[in-house]
């Protein structure tokens, strides 16, 4: 089963809110997104995602649905990134900090435009997973 679109959309927001929020003002703040991608790799249920469902109008099935594999990639690359950035910032190299945390910050604007970078990742990963397969 998929996950309804509003629902990604509501947790690509949360996450370019919060890390904005984070740059801009306090840099703890880099742990709430992190904290809950963590919980949502381990536990498979993405908190953000679970309280949405709530404000949704419609039955799940009338709204677009999302592959859940590719939400737990993505949830899996933003995480990475957000425990580097808070890494980087805790040993004072800053620069690196901030370049993982706009790197989050851009992957979830752009996909709220409509490009999913880490499904374009995801696409091309799999397909040299093929090609390779093919040559043995």
């Amino acid at each position: 089963m998929g996950i309804p679109k509003p629902l990604v959309q509501l947790n690509q927001l949360f996450i370019v809110v919060s890390v904005l929020a984070a740059l801009l003002f306090f840099k703890f703040i880099l742990f709430i997104p992190f904290v809950i991608g963590v919980y949502t790799l381990i536990t498979k249920k993405n908190p953000v995602i679970l309280l949405g469902k709530k404000m949704l109008k419609k039955p799940l099935s009338q709204y677009i649905m999302e592959d859940k594999d590719q939400q737990l990639f993505n949830q899996w690359i933003a995480t990475v990134c957000l425990g580097l950035s808070i890494t980087f910032f805790q040993l004072g190299l800053h620069s690196l900090a901030y370049v993982f945390s706009i790197m989050v910050l851009l992957a979830a604007g752009i996909a709220l435009m409509g490009f999913c970078v880490g499904c374009f990742i995801r696409f091309r990963f799999m397909m040299w997973k093929h090609k390779r397969s093919l040559l043995k």
